[in-house]
Protein backbone atom coordinates (compact mmCIF):
# COMPACT_ATOMS: atom_id res chain seq x y z
CA UNK A 1 0.00 0.00 0.00
CA UNK A 2 0.95 3.20 -0.83
CA UNK A 3 2.40 5.34 2.30
CA UNK A 4 0.83 8.84 3.60
CA UNK A 5 -2.24 9.23 1.45
CA UNK A 6 -4.98 8.07 4.30
CA UNK A 7 -6.20 11.24 6.54
CA UNK A 8 -5.40 10.79 9.83
CA UNK A 9 -8.24 8.98 12.03
CA UNK A 10 -8.43 10.34 15.70
CA UNK A 11 -10.23 10.80 18.37
CA UNK A 12 -13.47 14.07 17.58
CA UNK A 13 -15.79 15.18 20.09
CA UNK A 14 -18.84 16.19 18.33
CA UNK A 15 -20.79 18.63 20.15
CA UNK A 16 -24.49 19.62 19.92
CA UNK A 17 -24.34 23.50 19.81
CA UNK A 18 -28.10 23.34 20.54
CA UNK A 19 -28.09 21.02 23.59
CA UNK A 20 -23.97 21.09 24.46
CA UNK A 21 -24.48 17.62 24.11
CA UNK A 22 -21.37 15.80 23.14
CA UNK A 23 -19.99 12.38 22.08
CA UNK A 24 -16.51 11.35 21.43
CA UNK A 25 -15.96 9.19 18.83
CA UNK A 26 -12.91 8.58 16.47
CA UNK A 27 -13.17 10.56 12.61
CA UNK A 28 -11.15 11.77 9.81
CA UNK A 29 -12.67 15.09 9.96
CA UNK A 30 -10.29 18.59 9.76
CA UNK A 31 -11.19 20.64 12.37
CA UNK A 32 -9.62 24.01 14.50
CA UNK A 33 -11.20 23.89 18.24
CA UNK A 34 -10.33 21.74 20.38
CA UNK A 35 -12.13 20.94 23.96
CA UNK A 36 -10.84 19.19 27.31
CA UNK A 37 -13.34 15.98 27.55
CA UNK A 38 -14.55 15.73 31.36
CA UNK A 39 -13.87 12.03 31.63
CA UNK A 40 -10.44 11.66 30.83
CA UNK A 41 -9.03 15.73 31.14
CA UNK A 42 -7.47 15.58 27.89
CA UNK A 43 -7.99 17.63 24.84
CA UNK A 44 -9.39 16.75 21.45
CA UNK A 45 -10.15 18.50 18.51
CA UNK A 46 -13.98 19.29 18.40
CA UNK A 47 -16.62 19.84 15.59
CA UNK A 48 -19.53 21.49 16.03
CA UNK A 49 -22.94 20.42 14.59
CA UNK A 50 -26.44 22.01 14.86
CA UNK A 51 -28.33 19.34 15.33
CA UNK A 52 -28.29 15.17 16.96
CA UNK A 53 -30.03 12.51 18.49
CA UNK A 54 -30.06 14.69 21.61
CA UNK A 55 -32.00 17.57 19.53
CA UNK A 56 -33.83 16.08 16.55
CA UNK A 57 -37.58 15.95 16.63
CA UNK A 58 -37.67 12.38 15.47
CA UNK A 59 -35.47 11.51 18.29
CA UNK A 60 -36.53 13.56 21.20
CA UNK A 61 -40.41 13.02 20.14
CA UNK A 62 -40.70 16.95 20.87
CA UNK A 63 -42.12 18.62 17.90
CA UNK A 64 -40.22 22.83 17.72
CA UNK A 65 -43.01 25.74 17.90
CA UNK A 66 -41.57 27.95 15.74
CA UNK A 67 -44.98 30.00 15.38
CA UNK A 68 -48.73 29.84 15.53
CA UNK A 69 -49.09 32.49 12.92
CA UNK A 70 -49.41 31.29 9.37
CA UNK A 71 -47.49 32.45 6.69
CA UNK A 72 -50.09 34.50 4.76
CA UNK A 73 -51.15 36.55 7.99
CA UNK A 74 -47.34 36.96 8.51
CA UNK A 75 -47.00 38.82 5.45
CA UNK A 76 -50.05 40.93 5.30
CA UNK A 77 -49.04 42.02 8.46
CA UNK A 78 -45.12 42.69 6.93
CA UNK A 79 -46.51 44.23 4.32
CA UNK A 80 -50.11 45.36 4.63
CA UNK A 81 -51.89 46.00 1.39
CA UNK A 82 -49.07 48.10 -0.69
CA UNK A 83 -47.84 45.12 -1.85
CA UNK A 84 -51.18 43.90 -3.18
CA UNK A 85 -52.29 47.60 -4.99
CA UNK A 86 -48.59 47.45 -6.78
CA UNK A 87 -49.62 44.03 -8.18
CA UNK A 88 -53.30 45.15 -9.24
CA UNK A 89 -51.59 48.30 -10.91
CA UNK A 90 -49.04 46.08 -13.50
CA UNK A 91 -52.09 44.29 -14.59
Amino acid sequence: MKKDIHPEYRDVVFKDVSTDFAILTRSTIKTSDTIVWEEDGKEYPLYKVDISSASHPFYTGKQKIMDTEGRIEKFQKKFGNSYAHIKGAKK
